[in-house]
C-alpha cells in the first residue's frame, strides 16, 4: 500500500521531462524517416532535408534573431 502512495507522489523532474522529449522526438524522427523518406532538421546554420540515405539538402540559413526579448505569456 505504501507503495502506491509513493509512486503517486512522485514529481515531474526536469530529468524525467528531457529523457521523455528525447524519446518522443527519436521516435517521430525515425516514423516520418520510414514515411516520407526525409526529415527536416537545423544542421550547421541551415535548415536542411537529411535523406535515409545520408543525403543532405540545404533549404535555407538560418538568420539570427533580430530581437533576443522572450515574451512570456
Amino acid at each position: 500500500m505504501k507503495r502506491r502512495e509513493a509512486e503517486s507522489n512522485q514529481y515531474l523532474t526536469k530529468r524525467i521531462l528531457v529523457r521523455a522529449a528525447r524519446l518522443g522526438v527519436r521516435q517521430a524522427a525515425a516514423e516520418t524517416m520510414a514515411v516520407m523518406g526525409f526529415n527536416v532538421v537545423a544542421h550547421d546554420g541551415w535548415v536542411v532535408k537529411r535523406f535515409q540515405d545520408g543525403r543532405i539538402e540545404r533549404i535555407t540559413p538560418i538568420k539570427p534573431a533580430e530581437n533576443n526579448e522572450v515574451i512570456l505569456d
